[in-house]
């Protein structure tokens, strides 16, 4: 499946760049996106399926709201109130909310951390 992600701005595309493999294209709105904006967009996304996430702030429902009507058929992925966006949003919240979207073939998972420490493994 070949999909591409539309947030609103350089900072949320970085913070999902850590958890999305690279070939993952992740577009950006750059703030209110003007109509030109919106058709190059609609462009560079060309075919694939699109997933818009933006910030649950009133400007990120505005965007939202613009970007639902140039791409109807986007899933939407949403970060939860109490993030100031996505930018913010920690990242073990946005692999959840990549996996709600059916995206785990395409999330870099952290390393997991090795078994903690315990008083048997001393010496």
């Amino acid at each position: 499946m070949d999909i591409a992600i539309i947030v609103e701005g350089k900072n949320d595309r970085s913070r999902l760049r850590r958890v999305l493999a690279e070939e993952v294209p992740i577009f950006c709105t750059y703030g209110t996106p003007s109509a030109n904006q919106i058709e190059t967009l609609r462009k560079q996304v060309g075919d694939k399926q699109a997933y818009l996430f933006t910030d649950n702030d009133s400007s990120g429902k505005r965007i939202r709201g613009m970007l639902r009507d140039a791409f109807p058929d986007a899933e939407h992925i949403y970060t939860r109130r109490g993030y100031p966006g996505v930018e913010k949003t920690p990242e073990d919240y946005l692999i959840e909310q990549l996996e709600k979207a059916g995206l785990e073939a395409y999330i870099v998972y952290p390393p997991q951390d090795p078994a903690p420490w315990s008083k048997d493994d001393q010496i």
